[in-house]
C-alpha cells in the first residue's frame, strides 16, 4: 500500500505561518525554515511583553502619582498609605490620570487625606 501523506494540513499549517511572517524582512518572509523560526520567536515576545506591558504601566503610574504628590509637600509612600487608610477607592490608573490631566482634581484628593 503506498504512503499516504495529508498535504492539504501540513500545506495549511505551513500557510498559516507564512500569513504570520507577512511584513518580515528579507527570509523571514518567504523562506519556510527562517519564517517558522521567526514566528515562534516573535510569538513568544508577543506572549511575554503582554505581561510585561502592565508592570511598564503601573510603574508609570507611580511615577506620576509621585511627581503630583511631591508638588503638595508629600511622599508617595505616604500618600498610598493615607490613601488606603481614607478608604478612598481610586486606583493608580486614575489617579495618574488626575495627577497628569486634572491638577485641581488631583489637589482635591490630596487635600481630603492631610
Amino acid at each position: 500500500m503506498p504512503r499516504s501523506v495529508n498535504h492539504v494540513a501540513s500545506r495549511a499549517r505551513r500557510k498559516k505561518v507564512m500569513k504570520l511572517a507577512k511584513g518580515y524582512f528579507g527570509r523571514r518572509k518567504n523562506v519556510w525554515t527562517v519564517a517558522k523560526n521567526a514566528v515562534e520567536k516573535g510569538l513568544g515576545y508577543a506572549y511575554r511583553d503582554r505581561r510585561a506591558k502592565k508592570r511598564d504601566f503601573r510603574s508609570l503610574w507611580i511615577q506620576r502619582i509621585n511627581a503630583g504628590v511631591r508638588l503638595h509637600g508629600m511622599s508617595y509612600s505616604a500618600f498610598i498609605g493615607k490613601l488606603n487608610q481614607s478608604g478612598i477607592e481610586l486606583n493608580r490608573k486614575v489617579l495618574a490620570d488626575l495627577a497628569m490631566n486634572h491638577p485641581e482634581a488631583f489637589k482635591a484628593v490630596v487635600d481630603q487625606l492631610k
